[in-house]
């Protein structure tokens, strides 16, 4: 059985953001596989990554737990609202304080280093209010580039996947339950393509 980890960054689960997350918790346990999900907002931690990559900032326990998680998936599937066209701060935060040289990533002599969570696939599911063209045309899709490829690709999990939801302050209850309904069937999809990993250990840098 293949495992997901389902990142959620959102504080508050009463919004349309956790029912989307519970939609593809259910779709990827539909399609075979197990899922676990990891509440940022809920995690005990400093967000500031006081030394850059310069010195060590040891990781608390919530982050350390976070990282073993982490090492034990096949798929990471993140769920967060759009926040001035990116990702929101505990999300970044958490990227920033986890996904460290050593772990995520190492320089190996090459312009681009070695992604070290190689072996894995991830999914980025937004919401935003902007209308899709504001997004891609006005903006070129900063999610999808930033996150999507800036980080998630360059620590080496592939294919990263998106589904992003334009609009969402004017989606009525049905709109919204075809995009839960939506989200449930990509997550079976996921579930049934993506092979359980033999490792348990992310690589370590040379």
């Amino acid at each position: 059985m293949n495992r997901a980890l389902l990142i959620f960054g959102h504080a508050d689960t009463d919004t349309f953001n956790d029912r989307l997350a519970r939609a593809y918790a259910e779709g990827y346990a539909a399609g075979g596989g197990a899922v676990e999900r990891l509440d940022l907002a809920a995690l005990q931690f400093d967000p500031v990554l006081r030394t850059g990559h310069r010195a060590e900032q040891p990781l608390e326990p919530d982050l350390l737990r976070a990282r073993a998680a982490i090492e034990g998936a096949d798929h990471l599937v993140w769920v967060f609202p759009t926040y001035w066209a990116t990702q929101p701060a505990v999300v970044r935060g958490f990227v920033d304080r986890v996904f460290l040289p050593g772990w995520a990533f190492h320089y190996d002599g090459g312009a681009l280093p070695t992604g070290l969570l190689r072996g894995r696939s991830s999914r980025v599911i937004s919401t935003m209010d902007s209308p899709w063209w504001w997004y891609a045309l006005v903006l070129h899709r900063p999610t999808h580039r930033a996150f999507g490829a800036a980080t998630l690709s360059f620590c080496g999990l592939d294919p990263v996947r998106f589904t992003t939801v334009h609009h969402v302050r004017t989606l009525n209850e049905a709109a919204r339950g075809r995009w839960c309904a939506r989200v449930r069937r990509e997550a079976e999809a996921d579930a049934r393509r993506v092979p359980a990993r033999i490792p348990t250990r992310a690589v370590t840098a040379a």
